[in-house]
């Protein structure tokens, strides 16, 4: 069972950042389970991930729509999309690795998503809505990363955008079995013990990791 890394921070490479830890752990865990196996890790922002822009997937996509031959750029950019999709779609064990930026996604990591999000290959539109098409016993878990708390109940709880943004895309569009979230929160609230905070993502991931590979 394949197992792709999602490393959504910009300073991927920071052994810093509490994102990075949590993909630390994720491995430790993974080595341990599975001696002598490896994972595959995509930085997003070490990659090229094409853009839905004029010069790029949209206009992509309306000359393809279109009839149209693309010219030598337009296959290039088609090809790397084509890449992405392919990879992520044999991998069915998805971990993303990711900061929280202003409450939500990366700008990368909105990228990703669209050059996953693609009709007949992860989903598909019928009369009655679209259906998701990884179906396969496919599972996702974000190890997120945050300055605040979201699980207090208080006016930052309904801001975690991220979350919500990537369970809607992967459980109701593209149909994963599960998503699942180990956060480690609240590296930038006063009162909060970071020791402890990284001890409880540590704790929750071991649970979280049983499950993912069950």
């Amino acid at each position: 069972m394949k197992t792709l890394i999602i490393n959504t921070h910009p300073d991927f490479s920071n052994e810093n950042h509490f994102s990075k830890k949590m993909e630390g752990m994720f491995l430790k865990l993974y080595h341990d389970r599975f001696p002598g196996q490896n994972v595959d890790i995509l930085n997003l922002y070490d990659a090229e991930i094409p853009q839905i822009t004029n010069e790029q997937l949209l206009g992509i996509w309306n000359k393809q729509a279109a009839g149209m031959t693309l010219n030598d750029e337009g296959q290039r950019i088609f090809e790397v999309n084509q890449k992405l999709l392919d990879q992520f779609k044999e991998h069915h064990r998805i971990v993303i690795v990711a900061p929280v930026h202003n409450f939500n996604v990366t700008s990368k990591m909105k990228d990703y998503i669209d050059n996953i999000l693609v009709a007949r290959q992860t989903f598909r539109y019928t009369a009655e809505g679209s259906i998701g098409l990884m179906t396969d016993n496919y599972r996702v878990i974000l190890l997120q990363a945050s300055g605040s708390v979201y699980t207090n109940g208080d006016r930052y709880t309904p801001l975690e955008f991220q979350r919500t943004y990537l369970q809607a895309m992967f459980e109701e569009m593209m149909g994963f079995d599960e998503f699942s979230i180990v956060r480690l929160q609240g590296t930038q609230t006063s009162g909060v013990d970071i020791e402890e905070a990284v001890e409880k993502a540590r704790r929750d991931l071991k649970i979280e990791f049983e499950r993912f590979y069950r």
